[in-house]
């Protein structure tokens, strides 16, 4: 494929500033539409980089946006509702904006983020609302690929920095729905598979699972974030009942750490049932090979650095 431009939806965000980050590596021209130019600013300095202030949701504003443009990567979403209705606007109506935008504008090419267990009959909102998106950008006439990763982590992850901070702050850890599984990816392996499937007709119209190489349940995981930020705390595991509890009560509180919702997609396995698909070219990286770099207190940092450099220079992966 002839690299043009690339319109990246969601790229002032966690995902999207590691896959806009790749994109110019790999010699891409890249537009980044957000509400928020300021929320941007770290991509601004970007060479090849455009960021303006758009919002996506008007369809008579994405048209003009990705007209011509070489392909479109849509990695828009939310975990949990502000208001009732949220999942279906960002999740299935800015999709199927977007598709017809693609095909009234000439787009070929469409990149979407989905998630794992994404079914239209799921046992949540938010599992229900990305597989109807799915299924629209499936249905559709374009060369799309649509991912489904696992939880993703990295430095500015909000999933193992949210127990990190928790660990901080609280003496013992409730946690509901402690044997949910999981099986995290790393965001930079999220943005090599994306960056990849652009070149390479062979991901046209395919969807991938992506997940690291090793399945944790949410109670192992918390426990190694304790382990590595040495701040341990016991963990008091909730049963059904207590989890609903929790998650109804804190779905009240601003940020929403948890909501009913978000313990419905805990009852289906977070896993892909293998390592990583070809689309990565490359094993997928451990969690424990990233995670003390950005977690571990800064002389545990330090060591963990030196161990990296030594490996290196031995020809030990780091």
């Amino acid at each position: 494929m002839s690299v043009r431009r690339i319109v990246v939806l969601g790229g002032s965000g966690f995902v999207g500033r590691h896959i806009v980050a790749r994109l110019v590596d790999w010699g891409g021209r890249v537009l980044v539409p957000t509400r928020s130019r300021e929320r941007a600013k770290h991509l601004v300095l970007l060479p090849t980089v455009d960021v303006v202030e758009a919002d996506v949701h008007d369809a008579a504003t994405l048209g003009p946006l990705i007209a011509g443009a070489a392909a479109v990567v849509n990695l828009i979403g939310i975990i949990s509702e502000t208001r009732r209705g949220d999942f279906e606007r960002v999740h299935v109506d800015l999709p199927r904006k977007l598709v017809a935008a693609c095909r009234d504008g000439g787009v070929r090419r469409l990149l979407h983020m989905s998630a794992l267990n994404a079914d239209p009959n799921g046992p949540s909102r938010y599992l229900a609302s990305k597989g109807q998106a799915e299924a629209l950008v499936a249905e559709s006439d374009l060369d799309w690929t649509m991912f489904r990763p696992s939880v993703i982590f990295g430095r500015e992850d909000s999933f193992l920095n949210l127990f990190a901070r928790l660990e901080r702050l609280v003496p013992v850890i409730a946690l509901a729905c402690p044997q949910a599984r999981f099986q995290p990816v790393w965001v930079g392996d999220v943005a090599e598979g994306f960056v990849r499937a652009l070149s390479s007709e062979r991901t046209w119209r395919q969807r991938y699972g992506l997940c690291g190489p090793r399945v944790y349940t949410l109670r192992e995981l918390v426990a190694y974030v304790g382990e590595v930020t040495g701040e341990n705390r016991p963990i008091v595991p909730l049963g059904p009942g207590l989890s609903r509890l929790q998650a109804r009560v804190l779905e009240l509180l601003p940020g929403k750490l948890m909501t009913r919702d978000n313990l419905a997609s805990m009852t289906i396995d977070n896993v892909c049932g293998g390592a990583g698909p070809d689309v990565l070219g490359r094993p997928p990286a451990a969690l424990e090979a990233i995670v003390p770099a950005y977690l571990a207190p800064i002389a545990a940092r330090s060591r963990y650095a030196k161990f990296r450099a030594e490996g290196s220079r031995s020809g030990t992966p780091g």
